[in-house]
């Protein structure tokens, strides 16, 4: 498959990095192989072995292009480096700068560069630096949300700055986006693509727990917040479901963190043996036992058009051609 439309990829549709493991080999490649982009997500410490062996993993399950997602704002050189080394398709960067220098190095690997970003000053960085598209995330996204602006207003002025750079960099849109219909608003303020993270969480190659599942499809409120992981990874706000916990600890006051609190669960991720403290950012994964109930669980502000959890592959296609670029 060569680079043509939104990096080369049959569809205008990008699945998000979902953390910590979410978007494990199995989700990515089912995306991948209906023809759309899929991110696995790097390990939030170095961890290059392991990284190794996911994107080895993902490639024994399809032969198209895939990318890794990298939080900036975490240990990262070294997974970065894997990534370069194995020569993926596709390294997305949030949370933080991706100089020119970076760029040029993953240039020279032959990756392309997407940068996530939720303001206009991080844009003309993100473009200054050289990067092949960007996604913009609104407040309406899911999990931890970068930026203060909704994505009606962030998109089109982040459009606009792109076409004044006289720079052909496809903007993708994110944020509270689940149907066609939200890609078709997307388009409609300039957008190219549309990255999805909720719905993904949402399919049945997902790596979240099944109780998770079940809620993004029962439940349709959401609440931005900084009720989870405050000491993990301070100043990083997180849209939540309004979840029966989270209603009872909502005005937990802003000194009380994770670091004092019992322990409600435990997971494997990425490999590593973890226990989950109340209030930790940690989402449940397949594996993860406890009090499940009593965990974050990110969604963006479209959940409630979640109906059902759906193959991955069939999400890509859902929009009955509206999404083919």
């Amino acid at each position: 498959m060569g680079w043509r439309g939104i990096l080369g990829f049959e569809y205008g549709v990008v699945q998000a990095p979902l953390g910590p493991d979410i978007s494990g080999p199995e989700l990515v490649a089912a995306v991948a192989n209906a023809g759309a982009l899929g991110f696995l997500r790097a390990p939030d410490w170095e961890s290059p072995e392991f990284l190794k062996m996911l994107i080895r993993k993902t490639r024994n399950l399809t032969d198209r292009p895939f990318g890794v997602g990298v939080v900036l704002a975490f240990p990262h050189k070294d997974n970065v480096k894997v990534i370069l080394e194995e020569k993926v398709a596709v390294l997305q960067v949030s949370w933080g700068d991706y100089p020119k220098e970076l760029v040029d190095e993953a240039h020279e690997a032959g990756t392309k560069i997407v940068h996530q970003v939720g303001s206009i000053e991080d844009a003309n960085k993100a473009i200054c630096a050289g990067v092949d598209s960007i996604i913009v995330q609104g407040r309406e996204a899911g999990g931890h949300v970068i930026g203060q602006d909704g994505l009606m207003t962030l998109l089109p002025r982040v459009v606009d700055l792109v076409s004044e750079s006289e720079h052909d960099i496809p903007i993708i849109a994110s944020g509270g986006i689940v149907d066609a219909r939200g890609y078709v608003a997307a388009l409609a303020l300039g957008a190219r693509g549309i990255c999805i993270g909720t719905r993904f969480v949402a399919t049945e190659e997902s790596y979240a727990h099944p109780y998770y599942k079940k809620k993004l499809v029962e439940m349709a409120r959401t609440e931005y917040t900084n009720l989870f992981g405050r000491s993990r990874w301070p100043g990083a706000p997180q849209r939540v479901l309004v979840t029966k916990f989270f209603d009872e600890w909502r005005l937990l006051p802003d000194h009380e963190t994770e670091d004092n609190q019992p322990t409600i669960g435990h997971a494997t991720i990425n490999g590593k043996e973890s226990e989950i403290r109340r209030f930790a950012g940690t989402v449940p994964n397949a594996v993860t036992s406890g009090d499940i109930e009593s965990m974050a669980m990110y969604a963006g502000d479209g959940v409630g058009l979640i109906k059902e959890i759906l193959p991955a592959g069939e999400v890509v296609r859902s929009g009955d051609g509206v999404f083919y670029l």
